[in-house]
């Protein structure tokens, strides 16, 4: 029955499942595959055929796709319940991850964050105008978010926190990094009280990637 994550360290889909697991309380090994390398190794192929992370394999299970492998985790083992019971929580929820897939990761993640804080740790120049558009872009994902959020507490509602805060936790955290982001993010005060409280949890904190170098 062990559990092995195949996954990037800075990907922030990786640290959503890893702070699932850690929410959970469940031991895992930690396989580490860049799915932006040119020459992704052929065993990892034929886990994921599309070369993207993570992946969980439990014996011979295997699974790829973030919200499959969070709902799996938390269904199939004990501990905390990340998923709501009510119907329209639990619609809630599954609304908050399909927004900030379709919509905050790329402005959020691969153009505010990766550009401003990424690229230079990895030796590289800022796009500002890559910057530029993301923030303008994570606006409407923010705004969207807030009009969804209750007051500081859990995204979907309810007393605990959900898959949902679980999934844009990551994203926050890669956002805020970068000034821009940070700034961007003072506008909203749902989402801020959310934050004040998020990035505390012990989950998300110990499974901070760091930066290169």
């Amino acid at each position: 029955m062990a559990l092995v994550l195949h996954g990037y360290r800075y990907s922030v889909y990786v640290r959503i499942v890893r702070m699932v697991l850690a929410e959970k309380g469940l031991a895992y090994t930690s396989r580490e595959v860049n799915p932006f390398a040119a020459d992704v190794p052929a065993d990892y192929l034929a886990l994921h055929p599309f070369a993207r992370v993570p992946t969980l394999v439990q014996d011979d299970f295997v699974l790829y796709e973030t919200t499959a492998i969070a709902r799996y985790l938390d269904e199939a083992f004990a501990g905390p319940a990340l998923q709501p019971t009510a119907p329209r929580a639990r619609a809630r929820m599954a609304q908050i991850i399909a927004i900030i897939d379709s919509y905050g990761y790329w402005p959020m993640v691969r153009q505010v964050f990766s550009q401003r804080v990424f690229a230079p740790a990895m030796g590289n120049a800022p796009d500002a105008a890559m910057i530029a558009d993301g923030i303008d872009k994570s606006h409407r994902v923010l705004g969207a978010l807030e009009a969804l959020a209750g007051d500081g507490g859990p995204l979907a509602g309810g007393a605990s926190w959900s898959l949902a805060d679980l999934h844009l936790a990551p994203m926050m955290a890669y956002f805020v990094a970068a000034p821009e982001g940070a700034f961007a993010l003072r506008g909203f005060p749902k989402l801020v009280a959310w934050w004040r409280v998020m990035s505390m949890a012990s989950s998300l904190r110990d499974t901070d990637p760091g930066l290169p170098g």
